[in-house]
């Protein structure tokens, strides 16, 4: 399978491009859930969905014919310069396709590459524009063809935008400038310690297991509360070429979260972190208060 190809040179898609080609739209969502099984099997109608959040997911099963998915988020500013695609880990049944330039090319499959991360830079419009096409299969109860999708910026931190940023600049240390903001504008702020750290070869990527003391703030459900033991634990990824190591102490650990994930910003020993902010706070130059 070639990695990018000319629309009309794709089946069923030269429908999309006529303007004969018939269209069933799907409506405005921030995710979407449908199946090829509740399609009219005559109809060659090819359904359009639009998806018009920050963040949200589409997963099609039983994929049939194929699916034309417009990202075009509601935007009321101007922050947000691309869009971030992550396929389902299970992808199956279909080929995952941008359009760029008026080419098709291919992100995911399910032979190759369905746990990647794709990001790209919006256009003029702020949009972007996939194709889902399905692939030839006889059990078609047993497919699914999905991904998650987020809107970010170009200053937002992660191993998974390294196509936008340096790696030295993901894996610099924070000044205190740094650490005052990141406490005040980060998707997690977790005190805690390091269980400890794994690093996976294949992925470069390394991961820190923390058993947090106080979760300050958190996004999404990334650390979990422990009835048992009333601890909070959860994992923070990080590049593996951040070479980080496990240390004793408590920490603060700060950062984004994209997918479901934790992604390591910063994360000063808790100490240093009240010596900096208390002192901050006396010259009146922190960014927000913060609950010590």
């Amino acid at each position: 399978m070639q990695k990018s190809m000319r629309l009309p040179a794709l089946f069923l898609l030269s429908a999309l491009l006529s303007s004969r080609g018939m269209w069933c739209m799907a409506g405005d969502f921030c995710s979407w859930k449908g199946s090829g099984l509740s399609w009219d099997s005559r109809s060659r109608a090819v359904e359009q969905v639009h998806l018009r959040c920050t963040e949200g997911s589409l997963e099609w099963m039983s994929p049939v014919r194929a699916l034309r998915i417009i990202l075009e988020p509601n935007l009321i500013n101007s922050k947000y310069t691309m869009v971030c695609i992550k396929p389902h880990s299970q992808f199956q049944g279909a080929y995952l396709y941008i359009e760029r330039r008026r080419e098709l090319h291919l992100l995911a499959n399910e032979l190759d590459g369905a746990w990647k991360v794709h990001c790209f830079g919006m256009d003029s419009a702020q949009r972007v524009a996939l194709f889902l096409q399905a692939s030839p299969q006889k059990d078609l109860n047993r497919r699914t063809a999905g991904f998650q999708y987020e809107l970010l910026n170009s200053q937002s931190s992660g191993p998974i935008f390294q196509k936008f940023a340096l790696v030295e600049d993901t894996c610099r240390p924070c000044d205190n400038e740094d650490l005052l903001m990141a406490v005040c504008t980060s998707d997690f702020v977790v005190r805690g310690s390091i269980m400890c750290v794994t690093h996976d070869w294949e992925t470069q990527i390394s991961q820190v297991d923390i058993a947090a003391l106080k979760v300050h703030r958190q996004r999404n459900s990334v650390f979990q509360l422990d009835d048992r033991t009333g601890t909070w634990t959860g994992p923070i990824k990080t590049l593996l070429q951040c070479k980080v190591k496990k240390g004793d102490g408590d920490f603060l650990f700060t950062g984004s979260e994209h997918f479901g994930n934790a992604w390591l910003k910063c994360a000063p020993r808790y100490k240093d972190f009240l010596e900096i902010y208390q002192k901050a706070r006396r010259l009146k130059s922190n960014p927000c208060d913060f609950q010590i």
